[in-house]
């Protein structure tokens, strides 16, 4: 994970796929989320393409294609998708990041960030896109 905790990439799909979860179950185009969203073609389309190999959506090519929900809004977790996009969320990285700290094991701010991330990473599993559908993402 890089420094921020929501980056564009996920920012941009939960905002993709809360506008799918909410087109009640029909295809929905790429040029349509790009029209509706305000989301740059090129970054739509790698999040898209991302989505689909997680299984978390289903692509459909040609005249009427587009993309459509194959899981449940409330079995998708806001930090399933940190992690699909930026990877495990983590506080303890040491903030001398030269070489390994001899302290690690028993540092205290690194024992304190931990428990932080525990908390962190326990809040975003229980937002799911099934509480997001009425947002205006």
């Amino acid at each position: 994970m890089n420094g921020k905790l929501i980056t564009r990439d996920t920012d941009y799909a939960v905002r993709a796929l809360v506008y799918i979860f909410n087109s009640k179950e029909r295809i929905v185009s790429a040029s349509e989320l790009v029209d509706e969203l305000k989301i740059p073609r090129p970054f739509l389309r790698k999040i898209l393409q991302k989505l689909s190999k997680a299984g978390i959506l289903k692509a459909y090519k040609g005249k009427g294609g587009g993309f459509q929900l194959t899981v449940a809004a409330k079995k998708v977790s806001l930090i399933g998708l940190i992690e699909l996009f930026q990877g495990p969320v983590k506080l303890t990285e040491c903030l001398f990041k030269k070489k390994p700290c001899p302290n690690m094991k028993v540092c205290p701010l690194r024992k304190k960030l931990q428990g932080i991330e525990k908390i962190v990473v326990k809040e975003l599993e229980s937002i799911k896109l099934n509480l997001l559908f009425d947002s205006k993402l």
